[in-house]
Parts: structure tokens; sequence; C-alpha cells
């Protein structure tokens, strides 16, 4: 029999590459979305259009994945869901390179409408990629002891997070048919490691024990304690999607804004920002552990993401090099994201936790929505800066009350249930 630490450490192993690949995929659309559309045939017009509605498939697939796998973790197990939508983003990610192909091992899916192949594909791998991160996290949190769960956990998260900027290399420079089909050979690859992989002896004991524990969304949504748990910590998530989606996602209307003659590279700007929130993955989860605290941690971190956002919108202004610079740095302090997944996780009790922990980072990255509607709202009447100003101030006022109102996780045996 393996050891509980071999055992744990080929789990970290296993989620953390899962969540490298889930990260590649996620980040990849944006990379290759203007190339693949063109290549299919569309011109820059109708590339917008199609690219927002691909993207849209994508984001309710997630939405769709992040309710049903959780469901699933916490009625079936953690490894089902680990493995489960591994195999189906990487599928997904497979037969998206040969979309409207004529030649090649993939020459079938030519057979197909393009655009309608993209759009089902998109949401079929949406709903992959909704459930690994939190079923890894559940997992690899439940087979850890409570003072090395952290480190465990930001390993997971730094990983991964190498996979958006190889995603940005990959797609720029192997052409967006060979990215899809890397990404998922590289997710069918992880298959070969599920035979050393147990199932968290947590849910073991809860599914063997009594079957009439109230599991899944219903218990969440229909108290409100739960329901309001779940909020505060989507909430002190939101500031991390409110960077991205705006400052780097919408970078050219702000520069242009600002009255600079170059605008920066969208492209060039998520390499940066993700190369900055490596480093800031590794420094979250290590500044909790040195701290024997999560809240303390967090709140380091959403301060200086807060600073990170008002070196952008300032020494942005300079030029496309110091946008690119201040960037970074915010992206370094957006690495409190595996943080936050973790304490989703030590929040809610074993019947409970692969829910939770599966729609938290999910619920957080739609939170772009809300965010994104906030900022275009605002924009004619204050102006691309000033609008990304005051949704950004809001995202931050709204995370601190919520991180004030949540309760230390740090430390917290897991090892219970809740009514």
């Amino acid at each position: 029999m393996k050891s509980l630490a071999s055992t744990t450490r080929m789990a970290v192993a296993v989620a953390a590459l899962g969540y490298f690949v889930d990260v590649y995929d996620l980040i990849l659309f944006n990379v290759v979305r203007w190339e693949s559309l063109a290549e299919l045939g569309l011109d820059k017009s109708a590339a917008t259009t199609t690219g927002v509605w691909l993207l849209n498939l994508q984001l309710i697939g997630m939405m769709v994945g992040g309710v049903a796998w959780g469901i699933l973790g916490d009625l079936r197990g953690r490894l089902s869901v680990l493995f489960g939508s591994i195999i189906l983003y990487s599928l997904a990610n497979l037969l998206n390179a040969g979309v409207g192909a004529t030649s090649g091992p993939l020459a079938f899916m030519g057979s197909f409408d393009a655009i309608t192949s993209y759009g089902v594909l998109r949401f079929i791998a949406g709903v992959g990629l909704a459930g690994e991160l939190g079923a890894g996290v559940t997992l690899v949190a439940e087979l850890t002891s409570r003072h090395k769960r952290g480190i465990a956990v930001t390993i997971i998260g730094a990983v991964g997070v190498v996979g958006a900027v190889t995603a940005g290399f990959v797609g720029e420079f192997a052409g967006w048919r060979m990215a899809y089909a890397i990404g998922g050979v590289m997710g069918l690859a992880l298959l070969v490691l599920r035979v050393g992989v147990v199932e968290s002896g947590m849910f073991h004991a809860l599914h063997h024990s009594s079957q009439g524990i109230a599991r899944g969304i219903v218990p969440i949504v229909t108290s409100l304690p739960r329901a309001l748990r779940l909020a505060k910590i989507v909430l002190v998530g939101m500031p991390i999607w409110f960077t991205l989606s705006v400052l780097v996602g919408l970078a050219p209307m702000i520069a242009t804004d600002m009255g600079m003659a170059t605008a920066p590279s969208p492209g060039r700007l998520v390499a940066l920002y993700y190369t900055g929130a490596i480093f800031g993955d590794l420094a979250s989860g290590l500044l909790s552990q040195r701290l024997a605290s999560r809240r303390r941690a967090i709140g380091t971190f959403v301060v200086g993401t807060a600073f990170g956002c008002t070196l952008v919108l300032t020494l942005g202004a300079q030029s496309a090099f110091w946008y690119g610079a201040a960037t970074m740095v915010m992206g370094f302090f957006s690495g409190y994201w595996i943080v936050v997944i973790t304490t989703a996780s030590e929040l809610f009790g074993t019947n409970l936790r692969a829910t939770v922990t599966t729609m938290t980072p999910n619920l957080i990255r739609v939170s772009a929505v809300p965010v994104t509607i906030v900022f275009t709202s605002l924009e004619v009447a204050t102006g691309e800066v000033w609008s990304a100003a005051i949704t950004g101030a809001a995202c931050f006022v709204l995370a601190a009350i919520a991180l004030r109102a949540l309760p230390e996780t740090f430390g917290r045996d897991l090892d219970f249930t809740e009514g």
C-alpha cells in the first residue's frame, strides 16, 4: 500500500498538471480567436461578433459545469470529477483542432458547419473546464494535513498559471489548429496517471456512513447563512477578474482614452499578467502559511492588487511599455486566486465541499459579466479611464467588506459535515 505522503504527492501532481491544461485551454481561445476565425472565412466585423458569441458559449458551459461537476463531486467522489472534466475538455480541444478542416486525421470535422461546430465545442470545453480546479483542490485539501494544505494547493495554482503563459507562446508560434491539438493530447496523457491517485478518505467515510446527509447545491441555496458564505468568498475574488476583463481585456480602449499613440497588445499583456501571477500564486500561498492566516494573506494581496490597478491607470498612461510593466505588478498581486479557492474549500463541510469549491472559481469568472456591464455603462459619461477607476473601486470595496465578514479557516479540520 502506498504511503499517505506518496498518494498525496501523486494527487498534487495530477491536480496541478490538470489545472495547467485547464488554464492553457481557458486562455488559448483568447489567443487564437482572431487567427482561427479569419482562417474560417470571417471578416473583422463578423469575427468580432462571432468571437463574443463563442466566448459566451464557453462561459455558459462553465456555469452549467460549475454546478453539475460540483454536485457530482459530492455525490460520486472528487476523483471521478477530476478525471471526467479532464477527459471532456481534452476531447473538445482535440476536435476543435479539426473545425473546418479539409485534410488530415480530423478531416471528418469538415463535414459539419465550421462555426456551429466551433460553438458546440467551446460550450463542451466550458463544461469540462468548470470541474477540474474545484475537484483537484477539494481532493488535495482532504488528503493533506491541515498545516500543509496551503503549500499543496499553492503548488497546484502556480503550475496551473504557467499554462496561461504556455498558451500564449504556443498559440502564437504553432498555429491555432496545432495549439488546440496540443492541449487535447496533454489532457488525455494525464489519464495515464489515474492509477496512482486515490479517492479522499473523508469522502469515503461520508459516502459509507450515511446516505441521508444533504449534498449538492440545494442545501446551500436554501440556507441564508450558507448562501452568504458562498457570496462572500466570490466577492473577495471579484477584483481578480476585474483586472483581467477590464484593465487587460479592454486595454486598447483604455489606452486610447489615455491618449496613447500605440496601444499595448492584449496578447502581450496577458503574458505579462500571468507571468506576474505565477510568482503571486506562490507568494500568496506561502504568505498565508507564514502568517497562519488565509484572511490576512488575502487582505494583503487585495491591497496590492488595488495598488497595481492604480499603477496601470496612472503610470500606464505614459506608454505601452509602462502599461505592460504595471500590468505585471497587478498580475503578481492578483495571484491570491489560489488562496481564495483554498478558503472556499475550508469554509464548508465534506458533504458540500466539492460543490462549493467547484462553483466558486466559476462564479468569480462570471463576475466579469456585471463588472463589464458597469464599465460600459459608465464609460459614455466618464470616459474609459474614470469608468475603470470607479468600477474597480466598487469591486475592491465589496471585496473588503466580504473579507472582513469571513471567518479564518487556516488550520481548520475539514472532517466535518453540515446538517
